[in-house]
C-alpha cells in the first residue's frame, strides 16, 4: 500500500493509502510507459511460472550450498504437505426446560 497523503489533525497523524496494487500494476497504469515497453512487460508476465520459479531457486540454492560445503551430503528439500487443522470448538451444553 503505498501513502497517499499525511494529515495533522488535533495531535493526531492520519494517513491515508492508496489501494494495494503490485509493482508490475503500478508500471502498467503509469502514463510514463510505452506501448513497446507495457506490452514486452504484459509478455513477461504472462509468461512466469510462479511454481517453476521456486523450483529453479531451490535448486540453484541446493548447488550454491554445495559449493560452499563439498563434504556434506545435501538432501533435497521436503516438499511441503498441506496438512489440515482442526479447530475444537466448546459445543454449548444442552438446557433442559422442566
Amino acid at each position: 500500500m503505498k501513502l497517499q497523503s499525511k494529515e495533522r489533525a488535533s495531535g493526531k497523524i492520519k494517513r491515508r493509502y492508496d489501494t494495494a496494487k503490485t509493482p508490475y500494476q503500478r508500471v502498467m497504469e503509469s502514463p510514463d510507459v510505452s506501448e513497446g515497453v507495457r506490452r514486452e512487460l504484459s509478455r513477461v508476465y504472462r509468461s512466469l511460472n510462479p511454481a517453476k520459479l521456486k523450483r529453479e531457486i531451490d535448486r540453484k540454492l541446493t548447488l550454491l550450498y554445495q559449493a560452499k560445503h563439498p563434504s556434506q551430503k545435501v538432501e533435497s528439500q521436503k516438499k511441503l504437505h498441506p496438512s489440515t487443522v482442526t479447530f475444537l470448538i466448546a459445543q454449548p451444553e444442552p438446557v433442559s426446560v422442566t
